[in-house]
């Protein structure tokens, strides 16, 4: 799956266990500019380095995998978890720069061409 917005947040890399380093993305979505979306995703082991580049207003878009599982408390009760673990990112557009196409020049169509070599 992928997903395109602005960066909000990137949070350090955090050693969780001996074996398990993480590091988060918050990702600011917007499909309804009235109501904007912040997305957390999560980058685990070697993966938390795609972070190194990224930084707070760059337009990124985001592949990651969406991942469940379920969790039961001491009392048996059942619950699940989500989490949205990254595995690639793309930067778009830096913070505070415009990304602009490239077009040629726009033709001048006031000048009356030479010679007019159309067929009809």
């Amino acid at each position: 799956m992928e997903i395109k917005g602005k960066v909000h947040e990137v949070a350090p890399t955090v050693q969780v266990t001996d074996s398990l380093k993480k590091r988060e993305l918050i990702l600011e979505y917007i499909e309804n500019p009235q109501y904007p979306e912040y997305l957390k995703f999560e980058a685990i082991q070697d993966r938390c380095n795609l972070l190194d580049n990224v930084k707070v207003g760059d337009d990124i878009e985001v592949f990651f995998n969406l991942k469940g599982r379920p969790w039961t408390d001491k009392t048996g009760k059942k619950t699940y978890f989500n989490s949205l673990q990254l595995w690639k990112v793309n930067v778009l557009a830096g913070a505070g720069t415009s990304v602009t196409p490239e077009y040629a020049p726009p033709a001048d169509i006031s000048a009356a061409p030479e010679e007019d070599d159309l067929p009809f």
